[in-house]
């Protein structure tokens, strides 16, 4: 049902084997449209004087659509031997439907939200979208779909502003840290295939690691190991424009101390995934690019993703940027070799899409890996996802930001919608981004961007902001005060100044 809201409660009193026509009863009214207060009894009195001449159905029921109640009446009897009628005020003891008792009550609610068109989705990404490009905060791609069906896929703004090329639905874009599940499903593949465990300590693949014996794969997956997070360090934009192999790279934090005993908590770790990415290649004995493109790129037909490299010319590759004083400048140059198993790939939104539909099969590891993946550890997060609820739908998730790029994909596996939003500003925020434009398609509230203005306070109370921020688990910034000046700075990333503002 498209552009309504219906609420429907059953209430049966009989046993387990009524439960088919409760259902059956919810699943007719789920198909009623047009419906009013005046013409639903007539057609709900029929349907469920059937089941109450077999001796099928007693209870209660209510039926409401866009906050007015449609029906609310008892059918039956509360007590048959006294021939007590069922009323809305009658009690029911319940039970759910899927555990069932005989002789107990069942309840099932059925909650159509309002969903949009194609159409309808595609004018209200439209006015959404441009309200951000207006505001300088957004250039990238986006495709959106629900029930298998593309509802749009667009490119907003340039992928490259320096010699005007659109950004487009076949635009490739650096993935950042949605490079991660990618890792996750090639460590569950080489777990298939007996090449490795979760459950092996690294020791097992770099034998002279500090407490390695300690650490787990599975900690790396989850980010639980207590591992530092390199690109994290003061040094590291310092070093970001230094070609660095895997090993190199590992160096840089593995004789660091841990910051917590590994299994304790959460916190978020692109080191991890430097490991993960090595511990893949010395599994498989392929690169870690290799390996990916052989065994989930090539199989999904996936042309479109790689691991990126500077060097080679790549057809329609978006340019990153950043924002500088004086509005865009080109991204900080970042060697590739560093982000690894924890960010180096690039993908576009229509490949995305084909990964989020391989996720829903067994193309790629089986179902079981795939409960593993999608099953929250610590902090809501799995192996490469973040497992939370959104508008109260599961929701499945994940966001990435490498120089000159912001990523975000969703998915709302029990409603079948996915949602991928791929910038080149490394700063937009695609995650917010992503949330407005899921309430679009479910029908929610959200509020278009406005633009914010620079206002004016007591810099006495900036002291107050100074500090490390974490934003989402893949993006931090440190707040400095320099004078009467407030300075943010993400790691490896340039730092810029930042205002209070006002509606």
């Amino acid at each position: 049902m498209r552009n309504a809201k219906m609420k429907t409660i059953g209430l049966s009193i009989r046993s387990a084997a009524i439960i088919t026509g409760a259902l059956l009863f919810l699943l007719v009214l789920s198909t009623i449209t047009g419906c009013t207060s005046l013409n639903i009894k007539p057609k709900v009195d029929e349907f469920i004087d059937a089941y109450l001449k077999k001796g099928k159905l007693s209870g209660a029921i209510l039926i409401a659509k866009d906050r007015e109640i449609l029906l609310n009446i008892g059918y039956g009897t509360v007590n048959s031997e006294r021939d007590v009628p069922n009323t809305l005020q009658t009690i029911f003891r319940f039970d759910s439907v899927t555990k069932h008792l005989s002789g107990m009550v069942t309840m099932q609610i059925l909650s159509i939200p309002t969903t949009e068109t194609a159409q309808e989705v595609e004018s209200k990404v439209d006015e959404y979208i441009g309200a951000y490009l207006k505001m300088g905060k957004f250039s990238g791609s986006v495709l959106i779909a629900r029930d298998g069906e593309i509802l749009l896929k667009k490119g907003y703004g340039m992928a490259n502003y320096e010699h005007d090329v659109p950004n487009t639905p076949e635009t490739k874009f650096r993935l950042g840290s949605v490079t991660k599940q990618f890792t996750s499903i090639a460590i569950m593949q080489l777990q298939e295939k007996g090449l490795l465990n979760v459950n092996d300590s690294i020791k097992k693949y770099i034998t002279d690691y500090p407490n390695g014996e300690k650490i787990t794969i599975r900690h790396l997956l989850t980010h639980t190991s207590g591992i530092p997070n390199f690109t994290s360090f003061t040094n590291y934009r310092e070093t970001m424009m230094l070609i660095s192999p895997v090993e190199k790279t590992i160096e840089r934090f593995k004789d660091k101390p841990l910051e917590f005993a590994p299994g304790e908590k959460y916190k978020y770790s692109n080191s991890g995934y430097i490991l993960l990415g090595y511990i893949v290649e010395k599994a498989s004995k392929k690169s870690y690019e290799e390996y990916l493109k052989e065994n989930i790129f090539q199989p999904l037909n996936m042309t479109n993703t790689g691991y990126d490299h500077h060097s080679p010319l790549t057809k329609h590759r978006a340019s990153g940027y950043s924002l500088g004083g004086d509005g865009l400048i080109n991204a900080p140059y970042v060697d590739m070799s560093i982000p690894h198993g924890a960010g180096a790939l690039y993908s576009t939104v229509e490949d995305l899409y084909i990964w989020d539909r391989a996720l829903y099969t067994e193309k790629l590891v089986s179902k079981s890996s795939l409960d593993k993946i999608f099953t929250p550890f610590k902090e809501n997060y799995g192996y490469g996802w973040q497992i939370t609820e959104s508008f109260n739908h599961k929701h499945i998730s994940h966001g990435g930001g490498i120089n000159g790029f912001s990523t975000y994909i969703s998915r709302y596996v029990d409603d079948d919608v996915c949602i991928i939003v791929l910038s080149n500003f490394e700063r937009s925020p695609t995650q917010k981004i992503s949330k407005d434009l899921t309430a679009i398609v479910f029908g929610e509230k959200y509020e278009l961007p406005e633009e914010r203005k620079a206002i004016k306070v007591d810099p006495k109370t900036y002291d107050a902001y100074v500090g490390q921020y974490e934003f989402s688990p893949e993006f931090t910034a440190k707040i400095t005060r320099e004078n009467d000046r407030l300075f943010a700075q993400s790691p490896g990333q340039p730092k810029y100044e930042i205002f209070p503002e006002g509606g």
